[in-house]
């Protein structure tokens, strides 16, 4: 097979929002307790942060991480992890229903992600709570004001406010799941309001408003408009969320979700679009897709687990190159709309539908990459600057529920003076010689591939991994890879 890929600088997209490489960590499952934090590990600091889970963190370059929550934020009260860690409560935690001890809340949080160079998305509860609460905590985490909350966080020892600028205004609001869920005009009003009052407090933050939990949801589209008719002038962003899974095993269909994906963009940045037509307005409420991964596999051996424990794994599907290929797709239909996608967090970061697992300190305390850490690892390293629409040229074939998919998926990055192009090749028998039309000479080849779309990685043996290809007179993508060509101008 042979495709053709022009890449003309014209031809640019936006500048890349670097927190499209944002992730998001839960309390839920092993996220936390056992992921990022577990006091007894060997390698964890006098805090109990893992160093050797931290270090991976660093190594992916995380722009941002989406916290409490989740399903989590809409039954928690923040207060509960703050001040003396001995002092804090035990609670039934509804969403995913075990036991959430506090040890960890937004005052360890918030240090832990200076230590890996990231920045905090932080959600307020508008389930169970509210307006009033969502001020108090903004108060809380951003003020210097000798005021009852920003006191209160100088008194549980932290003198400098943490300055948390961009905030989620609930999760996924319109789920029959969501503890408290709302009706659209609910959610609107409640979105509005709280939005006021949160930049009453700080003006310099941004806010995201919910849009529906899921593509296929039943409100999907009123949803979009009905919060964005009554918040536009409030808010910044407006939320997307959507998971992908291959139940079936139909492998090629599974590869051409990324489709799905861009098609779900499109329609949501047009609805946007619609309602600032409509308002008049100039200003443009851009997309933050933040929840995105594959996930499926756990489902079945998630039922089995018993309610009211500390930290359950749950959602801990393991990934195989098949996912990873899929992962690259999607990172590719990120960058392709990256003038409206500003803000994208892969879910989850450690343990729960995630590129890095751990064993718990008395299973042995290992840490390892998933299959999909590499795609994102690799187009988070590579894919800063400017995105570049590549005019492309390749053989298709036909899924029932999309119709024609290329074999070849591609976007190029110009980062100073390289044009990096990712590229993933669909095809699962068949390499594809690549004619690259685009001043300059390759440099670099990394491939992401294995023997069988089935393979994984594990504590003991990491199958999928990249490799550094020897250049030659031609690009070769391998079937079934996921490839970066690196050209210096």
């Amino acid at each position: 097979m042979r495709a053709s890929i022009k890449i003309d600088l014209k031809n640019i997209i936006s500048n890349i929002d670097n927190r499209i490489y944002g992730s998001f960590i839960e309390h839920l499952g092993r996220a936390v307790y056992g992921g990022i934090y577990e006091p007894d590990h060997p390698l964890s600091d006098e805090s109990g942060w893992r160093s050797d889970v931290a270090s991976l963190v660093k190594e992916l370059s995380v722009p941002v991480i989406r916290y409490p929550g989740g399903n989590f934020v809409s039954g928690y009260n923040w207060e509960d992890g703050t001040g003396p860690v001995e002092q804090r409560p035990n609670k039934l935690e509804l969403a995913w229903r075990t036991i959430e001890t506090n040890e960890v809340g937004i005052d360890e949080f918030q240090e832990w992600t200076k230590k890996v160079g990231s920045s905090i998305m932080m959600a307020v509860n508008l389930g169970t709570r509210g307006a009033d609460d969502a001020r108090n905590l903004v108060e809380y985490c951003n003020l210097d004001t000798p005021t009852y909350y920003a006191d209160m966080r100088r008194r549980n020892g932290f003198s400098d406010p943490f300055g948390i600028k961009l905030w989620c205004l609930g999760n996924e609001m319109d789920g029959p799941w969501q503890i408290c869920a709302k009706t659209p005009t609910e959610y609107a009003r409640l979105a509005h309001e709280t939005a006021k009052v949160m930049k009453l407090v700080d003006p310099s933050i941004e806010l995201v408003a919910c849009g529906s939990a899921h593509k296929n949801m039943p409100t999907f589209g009123v949803w979009e408009e009905t919060v964005l008719r009554e918040c536009y002038d409030d808010i910044d962003y407006i939320s997307l969320h959507n998971y992908y899974g291959n139940p079936t095993g139909d492998t090629r269909a599974f590869l051409a979700c990324s489709l799905e994906m861009d098609a779900f963009i499109k329609e949501v940045a047009a609805i946007a679009d619609r309602v600032k037509a409509e308002k008049g307005s100039d200003k443009t409420v851009n997309l933050s897709f933040d929840e995105w991964n594959v996930w499926f596999h756990s489902n079945d051996a998630d039922k089995e687990i018993a309610p009211w424990q500390v930290a359950p794994p749950l959602l801990e599907d393991i990934y195989n190159l098949e996912d990873a290929l899929v992962v690259g797709c999607l990172l590719i239909t990120l960058l392709k709309n990256s003038d409206r996608v500003k803000i994208a967090c892969l879910a989850q970061l450690v343990n729960v539908i995630a590129p890095i697992m751990t064993e718990n300190a008395t299973d042995g305390g290992r840490v390892w990459k998933q299959t999909i850490y590499y795609p994102y690892m690799l187009v988070s390293k590579f894919g800063r600057g400017e995105a570049v629409a590549v005019d492309l040229s390749c053989d298709s074939y036909h899924v029932e529920s999309l119709g024609d998919v290329p074999y070849i998926e591609s976007v190029a990055v110009r980062s100073g003076e390289y044009i990096n192009v990712f590229v993933v090749n669909r095809s699962l028998d068949e390499d594809c010689t690549v004619d690259f039309n685009c001043t300059g000479s390759v440099i670099e080849h990394i491939v992401v591939t294995s023997e069988s779309v089935n393979d994984i990685n594990t504590a003991d043996a990491e199958t999928v991994r990249p490799v550094n290809v020897e250049i030659g007179d031609e690009i070769v993508l391998s079937a079934k890879s996921f490839n970066v060509i690196r050209i210096k101008m």
